[in-house]
């Protein structure tokens, strides 16, 4: 393996400990994520600090599973790219419930997302303010819109 994988996979070890004391799943995810954009944030203003996380994998896709790949065996994009790409469209220029928005991700991106995978993102986009957050008052459920 490489020099920077290596050194990827021993921080990696390191935080596992610290991350695995939090007992609360959403709390683990939630400080590597922060992790993550902090690295992210780190690769942009280093020219040559994690390079190797823009490079694309030369693996072979996944066996299809029925959930995670296309008809030509590509990788589907994930719920936070997919919401990504719908912040740039008109589509949050109505409120959407969680379910609204699973539904649409269907009919039109082909991906089958539960609506709990959808809420933590949901909730991030929100608050980094890309999106608003209301409370519907007929059925008391939140739905989204854009800022």
């Amino acid at each position: 393996m490489s020099k920077p994988i290596e050194k990827l996979k021993k921080q990696l070890m390191e935080i596992s400990e610290v991350v695995n004391l939090f007992q609360s799943e959403a709390v683990q995810v939630r400080v590597v994520d922060k992790l993550l954009d902090v690295m992210i944030e780190f690769e942009k203003s280093e020219p040559d600090g994690y390079e190797f996380f823009a490079k694309k994998s030369t693996k072979k896709p996944a066996a299809d599973n029925g959930n995670h790949s296309d008809s030509h065996g590509r990788k589907k994009p994930g719920a936070t790219k997919i919401l990504n790409q719908l912040l740039v469209t008109d589509f949050f220029k109505t409120a959407h419930s969680i379910s609204a928005i699973a539904d649409y991700c269907k009919e039109q991106y082909n991906s089958d997302f539960k609506t709990s995978e959808l809420s933590g993102i949901l909730l991030k986009l929100a608050k980094e303010h890309k999106l608003k957050r209301e409370r519907n008052d007929d059925n008391n459920r939140f739905e989204y819109v854009r800022v």
